[in-house]
């Protein structure tokens, strides 16, 4: 004898997204970690770097094939004059110190944002690590320095003559930049502050409590399985 309930049917599964393969952060809190332990802001940058090279390494280990760090914006102009001029010479030194170390790693460094204003020697350096780390295939590095989302689209805009979005797409800043599936925000502030904005549409966002220079590879490891439990659907539906 059958019951009179008639089976249901079972909605398809919905797979959980693998963890994420481009990865953006917005490396903030430098400053507040420094003014914490009462050192000047300088160092708090200084610590962030040593954290960026840190966990690029991490993102290669865990498979990430794109690690976008937000390094300078086009509204840090405003910031302290003495601040600005340290992290311009850090960024120099750095390039510098690491370029071979990237090379040695199979590391592809590439910067962007407008170059226009920026001390030419510096500019210069950028250009030869570019150069040095193109063979890279291990992971991608992309450095937003004097970097705008806004200034991007009408640095994009003043040169499209139409054909579409992946017309425009091609007169961003790094066309091959693939859209990040995950974007990372630390120190706690809940923004993205004017970071990717045409390529983070449909990007998941972590913000993660932590300061930069705390961000440490087990903050990394949580904000990828923080992204495995949502659910991706570009504008679509989910069955239930």
């Amino acid at each position: 004898m059958t019951s009179g309930w008639a089976a249901q049917p079972t909605a398809p599964a919905v797979d959980a997204p693998a963890r994420p393969r481009r990865v953006a952060i917005i490396t903030d809190g430098n400053g507040r970690w420094a003014e914490r332990r009462g050192l000047a802001v300088a160092e708090g940058h200084r610590a962030g770097a040593d954290v960026v090279r840190a966990r690029l390494r991490d993102a290669a280990d865990l498979g990430i094939e794109e690690l976008t760090v937000f390094s300078f914006s086009t509204e840090n102009w405003a910031r302290p004059a003495a601040e600005v001029k340290a992290l311009m010479t850090m960024l120099a030194d750095r390039i510098e110190r690491e370029t071979p170390e990237l090379v040695a790693e199979g590391a592809r460094l590439r910067f962007i944002g407008r170059r226009e204003g920026v001390d030419p020697d510096l500019v210069e350096r950028m250009a030869w690590a570019e150069e040095q780390t193109a063979g890279g295939t291990t992971i991608t590095m992309f450095v937003a320095f004097n970097y705008g989302g806004r200034a991007e689209i009408v640095d994009a805009a003043a040169r499209y003559e139409g054909g579409g979005e992946d017309a425009f797409r091609r007169l961003l800043y790094a066309p091959d930049m693939a859209d990040p599936d995950l974007l990372i925000r630390t120190s706690g502030e809940q923004r993205i502050s004017n970071y990717l904005l045409w390529q983070c549409a449909y990007s998941e966002i972590v913000f993660a409590p932590e300061l930069w220079p705390d961000f440490d590879r087990a903050a990394l490891e949580r904000c990828l399985d923080e992204y495995t439990r949502r659910q991706r659907r570009f504008g679509g539906r989910t069955a239930t």
